[in-house]
């Protein structure tokens, strides 16, 4: 989320999406006839207006509509917590600084590369909310400026490690406009009251274009020697590795016209990029295959989904795409009618789709599975008759939250208190947050569907990780960040308190009732890495050995930030020697605020 899980805005139009949403936009759209028969009407002139007319009277108009924005709309700061102070922006460190290690060595065989990391860092100081004559709206705690974080590992010519960071906003095309403003601007449009929503999805559009900002701020992708920032509401923006500067939009010579997803998939053997768009408009879910050397669409197809659901990622086998269809749900229609504009519908029906690598809508085989909302995948793979599909689900979502005017804090804070999970005398009323590695076996001969927790109850764990080599291919080894429970309970954010190393061949020891606590048949070896008290991770990678021997041979690097120091440092751990602690731990010169999803980019000299 992203949240990842991770990310989530919306790119929406007021135009006509649909023949059934016709008539929900009829109120907003205002006719005026013009009869030039008449002799006192005023006649246009037929040639086109000079350029430097058609600026001045576009200026002219971008400065009424900013009025009436400035006037009517107040923009208020919505406030954080002590103990989400890490959740809060910092600014650009500027030019790389040299940074060390502070406790251990980085390995003799670690690559060169970068490890960095994508997350929200909201201009003008943090999130804000707008209070207007149509009611209020707020931006959702998976909004706001994507900053990238890198560190930079480089041998000299002796073998010594020379390691920097730097920090840097993504400077899509909204950040450009907004900016130079030196003030908020845009007006929030994903949370809040249905009319105040409505109000700034038409006054974003008339002054910028777009309904919601381009954020880029989920997750960062490699693929054909380039470096991509994104999140779900836009295209990728390509990135320079080296000085962490925007590129551009990479939208395949304008191929690809839908958002894309923040977690793409190299399919195995023919490096091809799978991808998907979800959009709250028709087509509601797009598929496209592009070319190993990131140079053409090879593919698309329209799924023809009756709903817009908000889907974060996309697996795939060696023939097959693997599409999640989880009940949260985008409506345009439910917020013109006063509702949320985004839901997770704990009644609706979720379902996983096998479709094969250059499929359509018609030739997808739909298996429907127990309702749950499932952000992130851990991989997925064919096993003699079956596709299995290893992901993070949930029976509720924490995008985009509670219902509007219900106590957000509050319902966070029951959310991620597990004690009733493995307290038979714990309050009823939370836990609702709890996440788990769960496995589906599609049978594609028999149509069957197999459920299974693979972790119990014990712990909570999301943002999932594998060796990437691994990708569409049966593996031995998952990780994952682990929430701590009472630390995110008292924020009402989540924080990551540890990391989880699954064994997926191998059974869960076995434990006395007291001890395994919700441990199901079908659980399997877990091994755990937790952190010093008080300090939480984000942005989790794992990185291989060059000759590894084995699937997890090799390294897990991540964004650790301790609340009682007030300190951010990388951690490398031993994927082998997993409970131990890190070989090494890099303090970096500011605070890095907790973030969505890393990528190690090997850049050899």
């Amino acid at each position: 989320m992203a949240l990842s899980s991770q990310a989530l805005n919306v790119n929406a139009s007021l135009h006509r999406p649909s023949n059934s949403q016709t008539h929900s936009f009829d109120r907003l759209k205002i006719s005026i006839p013009l009869n030039l028969t008449h002799p006192w009407k005023i006649r246009l002139p037929q040639k086109p207006w000079p350029e430097h007319v058609h600026e001045a009277m576009k200026s002219t108009s971008r400065k009424m509509l900013d009025a009436v924005v400035d006037f009517m709309f107040q923009f208020v700061d919505q406030p954080l917590l002590p103990s989400q102070k890490n959740f809060s922006p910092v600014e650009e460190i500027g030019e790389a600084t040299v940074v060390a290690c502070c406790e251990g060595d980085i390995p003799v065989d670690f690559p060169e590369g970068v490890f960095v990391r994508n997350g929200p860092n909201p201009l003008f100081g943090g999130f804000k909310s707008t209070k207007s004559i149509f009611g209020r709206s707020s931006h959702t705690w998976v909004e706001g400026e994507g900053m990238l974080h890198a560190v930079y590992f480089k041998k000299e010519s002796r073998g010594k490690w020379l390691l920097s960071y730097k920090n840097r906003y993504v400077e899509s095309e909204t950040f450009k406009l907004e900016k130079p403003r030196n003030k908020p601007s845009f007006l929030p449009a994903v949370e809040g009251d249905s009319w105040a929503i409505m109000a700034a999805y038409l006054l974003n559009t008339l002054r910028y274009g777009t309904v919601n900002k381009y954020i880029s701020n989920t997750s960062v992708f490699e693929h054909a020697g380039k470096t991509y920032s994104v999140a779900e509401n836009y295209v990728p923006q390509e990135v320079d590795i080296t000085t962490l500067e925007a590129c551009g939009n990479w939208n395949l010579d304008g191929n690809w016209d839908q958002p894309f997803c923040s977690h793409p998939k190299r399919a195995p053997v023919s490096g091809e990029l799978v991808t998907m768009g979800v959009d709250v408009r028709r087509p509601y879910y797009v598929v496209g295959i592009i070319s190993a050397d990131g140079k053409k669409l090879k593919h698309k197809a329209d799924l023809k989904f009756d709903r817009s659901v908000l889907s974060h990622e996309i697996g795939v086998t060696c023939r097959y795409n693997v599409i999640i269809d989880h009940p949260l749900v985008l409506d345009i229609n439910r917020l013109v009618n006063g509702g949320q504009l985004v839901k997770y519908d704990k009644e609706g029906y979720a379902r996983i789709g096998v479709m094969p690598r250059y499929g359509d809508a018609s030739s997808v085989r739909w298996y429907h599975v127990e309702s749950s909302c499932t952000f992130h995948l851990l991989n997925c793979f064919e096993d003699s008759d079956e596709v299995v599909v290893r992901g993070c689900r949930a029976l509720a979502s924490m995008f985009p939250g509670p219902d509007w005017g219900m106590d957000k804090f509050d319902w966070f804070s029951r959310g991620f208190d597990f004690r009733e999970l493995v307290d038979p005398h714990a309050d009823k009323r939370g836990g609702y947050l709890f996440t788990c590695a769960y496995e589906w076996r599609l049978n594609m001969e028999t149509g069957e569907v197999q459920e299974s927790n693979l972790t119990g109850t014990e712990f909570s764990m999301d943002f999932p990780f594998i060796n990437a080599d691994f990708t569409g291919l049966p593996n031995k080894y998952g990780y994952a960040q682990v929430i701590n429970s009472k630390s995110s309970s008292e924020s009402g954010m989540a924080k990551y308190g540890g990391l989880a190393k699954l064994y997926f061949n191998e059974p869960c020891p076995s434990l006395s009732d007291s001890e395994g606590r919700g441990q199901g048949k079908n659980s399997v070896k877990v091994e755990y890495h937790n952190f010093q008290k008080g300090s939480f991770c984000s942005g989790s990678v794992f990185v291989p050995k060059k000759d590894g021997a084995g699937e997890d041979s090799g390294w897990i690097v991540t964004w650790v930030h301790n609340e009682e120091t007030d300190v951010s440092q990388v951690h490398v751990i031993d994927a082998q020697k997993f409970e131990s602690e890190p070989i090494a731990k890099i303090t970096l010169p500011q605070r890095v605020p907790y973030g969505f999803h890393g990528a190690f980019i090997c850049v050899p000299n």
